[in-house]
């Protein structure tokens, strides 16, 4: 085994990956080679101490997270899907002229209770291969469009649909793929207590300032499960606002940091982008002093 690992693919925590069929995303395509034996020895040699050391969570209940809170998706997600119309509209006809047909994919995440379904989105990538026959890397294979519309937040306007059937709520936390899930503590599954949502900004800024990535947005994950309520929720949504505005004047960077990988040898999740730190990498992969 080489001292670094072979980072091989690229897109956010939860961005989904185009797979080698059209219209599908196969959800192990983010992690190959040393990334995912990386992975299986993280869980093996570090979930143990990362479940014995979580804390419990205790989920907020109420009126407001039986019923309101779907009543409050159901309408603002309609009234979502009507005026976002003719803007996926435009984005079909470009999509297709783009990277052809299909031009949605779809990739299975896990929902509220663990329950299983599928995301659906614009494809943004096209599926050019290596001499080798292997897909190129995704950050080659993304377009000019599929760029433009992943920093203005534009490929997040299907996920209404899903808000409205169910399988997604407006707020909450992000929908991981579902590889993540045997790989995540006991404590952290408990984000699933909820739906998933198209975003769940920071309740608590330092959190980010004090872990990696990954720890960081469980950890504010938990918090908003066991905090949630109507007054979250409106403070939820104005924080969305200023993420979506800040969204579109920052560079256009694509990288694999932001993937959850397993748990340190402390307990706290950590992303792939800890890996490419040799001294990180020789620690927690191959258990070197």
């Amino acid at each position: 085994m080489e001292t670094q690992p072979h980072m091989t693919t690229s897109g956010a925590m939860d961005s989904p990956i185009d797979s080698c069929a059209p219209g599908e995303a196969a959800n192990d395509d983010w992690i190959r080679g040393e990334v995912a034996d990386a992975a299986r020895i993280l869980q093996e040699r570090n979930l143990g101490k990362a479940n014995a050391i979580a804390k419990p969570v205790s989920p907020a209940d109420g009126i407001y997270v039986r019923y309101v809170k779907r009543g409050l998706d159901i309408v603002l997600s309609a009234a979502a899907l009507l005026v976002t119309l003719p803007i996926n509209g435009v984005l079909a006809i470009l999509t297709f002229r783009d990277v052809g047909s299909p031009v949605l994919f779809r990739q299975k995440r896990s929902g509220r209770n663990l329950e299983p379904f599928d995301l659906v989105k614009f494809r943004n990538m096209t599926n050019e291969r290596d001499e080798n026959g292997e897909l190129l890397p995704p950050e080659m294979r993304t377009t000019d469009l599929g760029r433009f519309v992943r920093q203005h937040s534009l490929d997040e306007l299907l996920n209404f649909w899903s808000v409205f059937k169910g399988d997604m709520s407006l707020i909450g936390p992000r929908p991981l793929p579902i590889e993540y899930t045997p790989r995540m503590s006991e404590r952290h599954k408990q984000r699933y207590y909820v739906r998933p949502g198209l975003e769940c900004p920071l309740i608590d800024p330092t959190l980010e300032e004090r872990y990696d990535y990954s720890h960081a947005r469980f950890e504010n994950d938990i918090a908003y499960v066991e905090s949630v309520s109507f007054l979250t929720d409106v403070k939820q949504a104005f924080r969305l606002v200023a993420m979506v505005l800040r969204r579109g004047k920052t560079t256009n960077f694509i990288g694999s940091d932001s993937h959850f990988i397993g748990y340190d040898s402390d307990g706290h999740a950590m992303s792939q982008g800890r890996l490419k730190d040799r001294a990180c990498y020789e620690r927690e992969v191959l258990g070197q002093a």
